[in-house]
């Protein structure tokens, strides 16, 4: 992995990025010194701690979009191709591919996610509230939302295909469309390819596999069962 780290004139000299409070400006920083050779941190909370930031600075650099925060936690620094070009004998790839096939490239090199989503990961809504040292007089940075549209059972049986997925699509499907496309926590869905990811990674997990393997499980005879019923 490439040690040096550039930064770009246009946006670090940008008023969006000036108007931040300094901590926020430091904190981009320090994420961009750490990220990997595709521009991805998996421990920005760590870092954030490390330097004396708080969670408002985080939050104002993902409704900026100067970062892009997925569900895994992982963050990814969303100008990363226009402040670094790493020469192909230097370049070690992100471990993080899932997360960096839910992003594409723009004209300008930024990444931006296929399906824009809220990041759940510090539940954000549509307006984030700040502290005291917020940007301008108002105590509020706003989110654009795009609205959501559930995928029909061929698109994710499309993508299963496409990532080579053991999760069911059927019961992937069947599971959040008759929640009506929320999640556990009854929280709107905002990325359901996320929601796929997360749930391929849950159920690949040695935790999950063993999970009902732990007890030995008892044979039940049905029939029996049912003549007790009947019988009380």
């Amino acid at each position: 992995m490439a040690e040096r780290r550039m930064f770009a004139k246009t946006i670090i000299d940008s008023d969006a990025f000036l108007d931040m409070p300094m901590s926020a400006q430091a904190l981009y920083f320090h994420l961009s010194m750490r990220a990997d050779d595709d521009g991805f941190i998996n421990n920005p909370r760590r870092i954030q701690r490390m330097i004396g930031a708080n969670d408002d600075d985080l939050k104002i650099l993902i409704a900026k979009s100067f970062v892009i925060l997925f569900e895994s936690g992982v963050v990814v620094i969303k100008h990363w191709k226009i402040h670094n070009y790493i020469q192909s004998d230097r370049y070690k790839p992100t471990v993080y591919r899932e997360e960096k096939e839910l992003l594409s490239e723009k004209n300008n090199k930024a990444y931006s996610l296929d399906t824009e989503c809220i990041q759940d990961g510090y539940n954000l809504d549509t307006q984030v509230r700040l502290g005291k040292d917020s940007i301008g007089k108002d105590n509020s940075v706003g989110e654009k939302r795009k609205r959501f549209t559930p995928p029909t059972l061929e698109e994710v049986q499309a993508y299963v295909k496409e990532r080579k997925s053991t999760v069911d699509p059927q019961r992937f499907f069947e599971y959040y469309e008759t929640g009506g496309w929320k999640d556990s926590k009854g929280q709107s869905v905002k990325n359901w390819k996320q929601k796929l990811i997360t749930w391929e990674k849950k159920e690949t997990s040695p935790e999950k596999k063993g999970a009902f393997n732990k007890y030995p499980q008892p044979e039940v005879d049905y029939a029996e069962l049912e003549k007790k019923i009947y019988a009380n």
